[in-house]
């Protein structure tokens, strides 16, 4: 089975959304042609494509991935960041990503995350929200926000709660990138192949698995994995505020203009 996810409607050459089920295991893939970036709009039926895979019986098991062969996700639209004109605005798409992470721990199923190349700002939270993250050597990441005058606010809980204080203020504070050998280290990453065709074996195998495993089993595991995450409506919802008066700021606005010009 294929299909779209509903939600809010993405413009044409803004990237899409797809989800499959076969066998048990939903697949839902994210693609935008700069770099994976996530505008409002893909994050939307990113977060509703993976509460539809929840809800599906027939799948069992959620794997959530992007396309091409290049960086696994870029983060935020700049695009998007710049055309942002109140708090309003800026608190509604940073949300968009407080909305995706919340889907991704709330479903009673294992998510399974496929790293295939580069992850910055967001696709970092991708990552960590995931209940067993697959990725390649050369999947490195970086939390670029404070570069461009922001900050790691909605997605931070998610990535310090995966791998621990000290690793994200680290990953926070210099804005370096963080090769496949650390996020390993540090629990972003379950396991790290050589390329692309190694971690996709071993990614189907242990999806078929847990496809056919005790789904009750499961659904208590995740509740476990994730406990004490009940607040984070309230909470994600307000550090979507702070990003989104943030991004309102000279500073941040020449920030991303600069960045943009690289």
């Amino acid at each position: 089975m294929s299909a779209q996810p509903g939600g809010p409607p993405v413009a044409e050459g803004e990237g899409e959304v797809s989800l499959a089920i076969d066998d048990g295991v939903g697949t839902i893939e994210f693609m935008h042609p700069k770099g994976n970036s996530l505008p409002g709009a893909l994050l939307g039926q990113l977060a509703e494509g993976v509460r539809m895979l929840a809800e599906d019986s027939a799948a069992r098991v959620i794997m959530v991935g992007s396309g091409g062969a290049g960086p696994f996700c870029a983060g935020a639209s700049f695009d998007e960041l710049v055309a942002i004109t109140t708090e309003r605005e800026g608190e509604e798409f940073f949300s968009g990503f407080a909305q995706v992470i919340l889907a991704m721990i709330r479903a009673p199923k294992f998510v399974l995350v496929r790293v295939h190349g580069r992850a910055a700002g967001g696709g970092v939270g991708i990552a960590a929200a995931g209940d067993y993250t697959f990725a390649v050597k050369t999947a490195s990441v970086k939390l670029s926000e404070l570069s461009v005058g922001i900050g790691p606010f909605v997605v931070g809980p998610v990535i310090e709660r995966r791998i621990g204080s000290g690793a994200f203020s680290a990953l926070a504070v210099d804005t370096d990138w963080r090769d496949a050998g650390w996020c390993e280290r540090h629990g972003l990453f379950a396991r790290v192949f050589a390329d692309t065709d190694a971690m996709d074996a071993a990614l189907a195998l242990l999806a078929r698995a847990l496809a056919h495993s005790n789904p009750a089993a499961m659904e208590a595991m995740k509740r476990a994995f994730w406990e004490g995450t009940e607040d984070w409506d309230d909470l994600l919802a307000a550090r979507a505020r702070v990003s989104g008066a943030l991004v309102l700021s000279d500073y941040t606005r020449s920030a991303i203009a600069k960045f943009r010009t690289r």
